[in-house]
């Protein structure tokens, strides 16, 4: 594990930029970008576009280490390149931005109102290429819709599971289970997930940790018990389909817990944007999710 990335993630303020979308949701991030699925007549083509529209973010100059730690990719953009480097590795070595990996392959059906992942048949093979890329940890989503026990459960074994032989690669896992913003039943279903992640937090071995990406809390503070916990290096949350600036408000509620923000840091980029444009809607974005990551609550 490289220290430099350790130390920087566990000690210093900024956000982690989710630029992590896959085949499931790479169309509408090009289109929330201004490109429409007739500008491309094939995946390779729209995964092509979604490629330079990430490179345009990464190599801007308002995207720097200065407010950002970390990046999340998707595969198919760690194995491609950034002028002639592989995209971690100019993440980390030009920009002094730590990589991470998304390794899931998507979600299955819902099942007792929750939505478990797919296995993940590759991972080995995975978690070895992505140490060549100096990738210093994962992420994995999971979805959970209602308030089931049993399915919420099962969500966060799963997790912990796949997590347990991501650590033993020597890579930090970041544990996504999502709760649906748009559940009637969010704030039972964070109960019943603090629960669960608190058991299995303590069953991990000393010295072990891990990160957690979760929803915005119903309550503020909520996972201050997560946060503060000797098996937890970061909690990060994501914007869930809150607008930015919902998102950063809420935020902004829970001390210690930073963004790791995808279509909510991307809000207001285009691609017929001129570049002093697009670096100034990425700059504007940049520094209000980095102000609601640090900001302490009174």
């Amino acid at each position: 594990m490289n220290i430099r990335q350790l130390a920087r993630i566990r000690n210093d303020y900024g956000f982690i930029a989710a630029l992590d979308q896959s085949g499931g949701s790479t169309a509408k991030a090009l289109r929330l970008y201004g490109i429409n699925s007739d500008a491309y007549t094939s995946e390779a083509k729209m995964f092509d576009l979604i490629h330079q529209m990430r490179t345009r973010i990464i190599k801007s100059p308002s995207f720097t280490s200065e407010r950002i730690l970390g990046a999340i990719l998707f595969e198919m953009t760690m194995e491609r390149t950034i002028d002639e480097m592989g995209s971690a590795e100019y993440l980390w070595e030009k920009k002094g931005i730590v990589p991470f990996l998304k390794v899931d392959n998507g979600l299955l059906e819902e099942f007792q109102g929750v939505q478990l992942m797919k296995p993940i048949l590759n991972l080995p093979a995975l978690l070895s290429r992505a140490k060549t890329h100096k990738v210093f940890g994962t992420k994995m989503r999971s979805v959970i819709r209602l308030a089931d026990s049993l399915g919420i459960a099962a969500i966060v074994n799963q997790q912990f599971v796949t997590a347990k032989e991501i650590l033993e690669s020597d890579l930090i896992p970041i544990i996504e289970p999502e709760v649906d913003i748009a559940s009637a039943e969010k704030y039972e279903s964070e109960v019943i997930l603090l629960a669960n992640l608190l058991h299995h937090l303590d069953a991990l071995k000393y010295g072990q940790q891990v990160m957690l990406k979760l929803t915005l809390p119903t309550i503020p503070g909520f996972y201050s018990e997560l946060i503060e916990h000797p098996r937890v290096l970061r909690v990060v949350a994501l914007s869930g389909g809150y607008s930015r600036d919902e998102a950063n408000r809420l935020l902004a509620q829970n001390p210690n817990l930073i963004a790791s923000f995808s279509r909510a840091l991307t809000e207001g980029l285009q691609a017929n944007q001129s570049d002093a444009e697009f670096d100034k809607a990425l700059d504007d974005s940049i520094e209000s999710i980095y102000e609601a990551s640090i900001k302490e609550v009174d």
